[in-house]
């Protein structure tokens, strides 16, 4: 019984969201078409449109990403959301502070091109690598770094974190 009480409520919202969007979308083409008119004692204003702009004309525009330069200043980078592989985790504060910085140091030696970060949040110090905008590139880097140091391989994982993608990547990819 509760259920059917329901049911108008919602058809009702979904027809009225519908036509809303409709409507948003077809004022958003037809702005040209109104300005192009000729409105009798008002004058007359004639707008001409490059093909190329139909296609962005009330589209949403993103914000420029910030722009951050290496401490060296021998790199600039967006940072944003991706991945990177955890290679070490442990919270024994005797030895693992000692472990994340030797992987670390095996890790930079055989793979210079990723970046390797020694991180400690108490208790847990952490050794990440690279800077991955997809998974699947994270996911073939640690295959690489699995066959390299199989010892390493068990505890190896893709996590979600703040990476850095160097501007040269990131435009090349159509990010900027």
């Amino acid at each position: 019984m509760h259920r059917l009480s329901i049911l108008p409520f919602l058809l009702s919202f979904l027809l009225l969201t519908t036509l809303l969007y409709g409507q948003q979308a077809s004022r958003e083409n037809n702005i040209l078409q109104e300005l192009n008119s000729t409105v009798p004692g008002k004058g007359r204003v004639t707008v001409y449109e490059d093909e190329r702009i139909r296609g962005v004309v009330g589209r949403p525009v993103a914000a420029p990403r910030p722009v951050y330069t290496s401490a060296d200043g021998s790199m600039q980078y967006h940072k944003m959301r991706g991945y990177k592989i955890q290679a070490f985790s442990g919270n024994d504060q005797r030895t693992s502070r000692n472990e994340a910085t030797h992987k670390q140091r095996l890790i930079e030696g055989a793979f210079p091109g990723h970046e390797a970060v020694v991180l400690f949040d108490s208790p847990f110090w952490r050794l990440r690598v690279g800077n991955f905008e997809r998974r699947d590139e994270a996911e073939e880097v640690m295959e690489e770094i699995r066959k390299a140091f199989p010892s390493f391989g068990r505890e190896m994982y893709i996590v979600v974190d703040e990476v850095k993608i160097p501007i040269h990547r990131s435009s090349e990819n159509g990010m900027d």
